[in-house]
């Protein structure tokens, strides 16, 4: 399955893929035909993934809601940037979205473009109502994208709470 835009394709990693991206970038890169150049894998972001990939293993058959989705630039297989839905979507058919791209590639729309296709396709699927994101209170980039693909903001305490 993978969702293509007029820049970007966007890739969900199977589990297998997920532990290679943990354990061996270079072979992902070869099994996937790109070459990684997003979030360095390191730190609380490897923490993350690990996680994600831990849940991935136990529910396979919905690994789409757990794993992340590399953004891959058509025009040279670089992966610029990735994105991930949190979990199958909640008893109010909410689904959660994140995303983080590399430093080089921010300013350039690929987000923005990312985020649109990833809520066009949660949105057709079954039990989604609706795609949510939170931000930091300061995260003015991520907001700004969010307000782009058509997010409302719900409320703000801690971190500003998005809703499409």
């Amino acid at each position: 399955m993978t969702i293509e835009t007029e820049r970007l394709e966007l890739i969900p990693l199977t589990s297998y893929q997920l532990k290679l991206w943990v354990e061996d970038i270079y072979a992902l890169e070869k099994e996937l035909h790109c070459t990684y150049k997003a979030e360095p894998m390191e730190g609380f972001f490897l923490e993350i993934v690990k996680g994600q990939l831990e849940i991935t293993e136990k529910d396979k058959s919905n690994y789409l809601w757990h794993s992340f989705w590399f953004l891959i630039r058509k025009k040279d297989r670089i992966v610029v940037g990735s994105a991930d839905f949190k979990d199958v979507p909640n008893k109010n058919g909410e689904v959660e979205i994140g995303y983080g791209l590399g430093k080089e590639f921010e300013h350039n729309g690929y987000m923005t473009e990312a985020v649109k296709a990833m809520c066009n396709w949660a949105m057709k699927q079954e039990k989604v109502s609706h795609v949510i994101a939170e931000t930091d209170l300061d995260g003015f980039a991520s907001q700004r994208i969010l307000q782009r693909c058509g997010f409302l903001e719900e409320h703000r305490e801690e971190t500003a709470w998005w809703k499409k």
